[in-house]
């Protein structure tokens, strides 16, 4: 596994990451035990970064990312998020940025993965109704209590990333991007460049529709919350499987996999972005790794900036 450094950070972690939402909530049928020996054989693969939150499974998806690691905490760098609200039963009941939600909202996460101290602690949403300095100045007491190593943002507009990056120093944002999710492209991407902040793409596959595995909208399971996403419903759904098809057929004269070549194309957008991919299955988890060992030309690149 080649390594990329995580912004400004000491942190030094796979090219790729693996994200945990997926194994809890969201994407269909769990199983815990193939969710543990996913994230166990992605550390023996190299993968280091593990990327989950608090909200995920409310709160599940923290207690089995730590009974996955359990032993192995020197290999992972471990990446959670805070903001989200929901009670007991799942319900959604806002976004808060509140100092003290921020410290006790660590406390809990701390406990839930069995760590002493978080790697990279990102701010989920943006909290409106609390200045993001109060926010930031929470996260940074974290950060001098030894709780939390380094803070991070996710979906956060470039002024609001700046205005944090004033109080304490931003080490990565986490916002969703692939070839078919470019919107970070305008504002955010140049950001991160210019503070030398590192960029963590979630959703690198297009949820899953950049792997040409879902071709109709009856692949997805009853419970599958893609059902309900704009982009995978009507004409929509046509629409972007042209470009799937696209991708795929270049994929072929690559010799790679769709989901290969659109990580590949990710990764060579800078070596500060460091993609996140979802995947709660091991031969997924061997087929996203093999996008590092991808070389695309620079008539590669052009060519799927086109078909995008």
């Amino acid at each position: 596994m080649k390594k990329r450094k995580i912004g400004k950070s000491t942190l030094e972690v796979g090219a790729i990451g693996l994200g945990c939402m997926g194994m809890s909530e969201f994407y269909g049928e769990r199983d815990e035990q193939e969710s543990i020996n996913t994230i166990q054989k992605a550390l023996d693969l190299g993968i280091t970064l593990l990327d989950t939150a608090d909200m995920y499974g409310v709160g599940e998806n923290e207690e089995l990312v730590g009974k996955a690691i359990a032993g192995r905490r020197s290999e992972v760098i471990l990446a959670t998020k805070f903001g989200n609200v929901r009670n007991a039963k799942g319900e959604f009941l806002g976004v808060s940025g509140r100092p003290e939600y921020v410290k006790s909202a660590c406390e809990a996460s701390l406990k839930r993965l069995g760590v002493e101290v978080i790697d990279l602690y990102y701010q989920h949403r943006v909290d409106p109704n609390t200045p993001i300095e109060e926010t930031i100045g929470a996260m940074a007491e974290l950060v001098h209590e030894g709780k939390v190593r380094y803070i991070g943002r996710s979906e956060a507009a470039a002024t609001t990333i700046r205005r944090a990056h004033v109080i304490h120093p931003i080490t990565a944002v986490e916002t969703e991007y692939s070839l078919w999710s470019r919107d970070v492209e305008d504002e955010i991407l140049p950001t991160c460049r210019e503070l030398g902040i590192g960029f963590v793409p979630y959703s690198p596959l297009g949820r899953g529709f950049l792997t040409g595995q879902i071709q109709k909208f009856d692949d997805f399971a009853q419970d599958d919350f893609r059902r309900f996403l704009p982009r995978f419903q009507g004409e929509n759904f046509n629409k972007n499987l042209v470009l799937v098809d696209h991708i795929k057929e270049l994929a072929e004269q690559k010799g790679c996999k769709p989901s290969q070549l659109a990580l590949a194309w990710l990764l060579a957008q800078g070596e500060y972005i460091i993609p996140i991919p979802g995947t709660k299955r091991i031969p997924y988890l061997e087929e996203n790794i093999g996008a590092v060992n991808i070389q695309l030309t620079s008539k590669d690149l052009k060519l799927i900036n086109e078909i995008a």
